[in-house]
Formats: structure tokens, C-alpha cells, sequence
């Protein structure tokens, strides 16, 4: 399927195995999404703009690369919260941005109450994170919205996927490849991911 990154990573495939698990409090849940989300964001990274430059070592000059793009991290809340400590690890430079989308029960979709984002977008390197791709409803809208608000080099970063959630990305939005510890490829009839790992914001935040 093109566009799409599912980690093989045996770190990453061990807390994933955590996260699933029932019996996961919520202080280990936390701090393992945000290590899934440093792990994988290791790769999603590698589509930063980068420029060539020299350093001076302690004994002569160096050639190098340095970052040459700024970076921002947009958490879809309120799940996606737990995803950003992680890549600020990599980037405590980045800037942050938040999408609150909540989903009708009734029809799946996604209805927006919240955005704020950084401005210039469109300069910026941006790292959506969305720790459960699903139906690909809240996803996609939140791409959207990104893109409505200038962004054009857009990732999205999520803990587990559906195929069918995948299938809507690429279907709406081909030019923004998902990254993803797994895919799942069940869904039930309100739209979890099995066997998934459960609500991942009620499990995060303890609720």
C-alpha cells in the first residue's frame, strides 16, 4: 500500500504488546505512547528538509547537516496529547498545535470545537498525531484542516491503524503518508479497532 510505514521495530512491537494489555495502569500507558510515538517518529522525521554545513570539532572542521525546517507536532485531542511528550524528545524546539474533534455516535463523523495552530504552516515540517486510526474520519478532517490552514508537508502518526481507516487517508489524502506501530483489520459496529488496545484517551487519562 503506498504511503504507508508500519514499524518493525522490536522496541516499538514490545510496548505496543503493553498498551494492548488490559491490565496496563494508566501511568505505564502514558509513558509508553509517548515512547511508541518517539520510536516511530525517529522515521516519520526522516522527511525533514536538512542543509549541508561544516561544525568546528575539537580538532579540525567537519562536514554536517542540520535541520533546515521548522517542525510542529498538531495532537488531535484529546488522545493525541499523550504522543507529543515523546516527539518533543526528539524536537523540544517544535511547535505545538491542537485539533478537538469529537465523533458523532451516531454517524461516525467527526465534528470540530477546537484549533489552534501555529501560523506559517506552510514552512513547517507538520507531524499530526492521532493515536487511533479507525474509521480515518477524525484524520482526515484534521488533515483538512491543516491544509486550510497552509500546511503542506504533513505526516501522520498513529499507534494503531485500520485498513480501512489507511484506505480513507490515502483515498482523501494522497500525499500524506501514515506512519503506525500496527494494522488491525477489524472494525466493530462503533467503529474500535479490534482487537485494538481499547479508548486510548479514557486509558490515557485515566477516565
Amino acid at each position: 500500500m503506498p504511503k504507508l510505514f508500519v514499524s518493525d521495530h522490536p522496541l516499538v512491537s514490545d510496548k505496543l504488546a503493553r498498551l494492548r494489555d488490559k491490565n496496563t495502569k494508566p501511568e505505564d500507558f502514558r509513558r509508553l505512547m509517548a515512547e511508541v510515538a518517539m520510536l516511530i517518529g525517529c522515521e516519520v522525521l526522516k522527511g525533514v528538509r536538512t542543509r549541508k554545513t561544516t561544525v568546528r570539532t575539537p580538532l579540525q572542521t567537519a562536514p554536517a547537516l542540520v535541520l533546515d525546517q521548522p517542525l510542529t507536532f498538531v495532537a488531535v485531542l484529546r488522545a493525541g496529547l499523550g504522543m507529543t511528550p515523546g516527539l518533543l524528545e526528539l524536537a523540544p524546539k517544535a511547535s505545538i498545535g491542537h485539533i478537538g474533534l469529537y465523533r458523532d455516535e451516531k454517524t461516525l463523523e467527526p465534528v470540530q470545537y477546537y484549533v489552534r495552530l501555529p501560523k506559517k504552516l506552510a514552512e513547517h515540517f507538520v507531524v499530526l498525531c492521532d493515536p487511533m486510526l479507525a474509521t480515518g474520519g477524525s484524520a482526515s478532517e484534521s488533515i483538512r484542516i491543516l491544509k486550510a490552514h497552509g500546511a503542506k508537508g504533513i505526516a501522520l502518526l498513529t499507534l494503531l491503524s485500520s485498513r480501512r481507516g489507511v484506505a480513507r487517508i490515502h483515498k482523501d489524502h494522497p500525499d500524506v503518508p501514515v506512519y503506525t506501530a500496527v494494522v488491525d483489520s477489524v472494525l466493530n459496529a462503533k467503529g474500535y479497532i479490534v482487537p485494538g488496545l481499547g479508548d486510548a484517551g479514557d486509558r490515557l487519562f485515566n477516565t
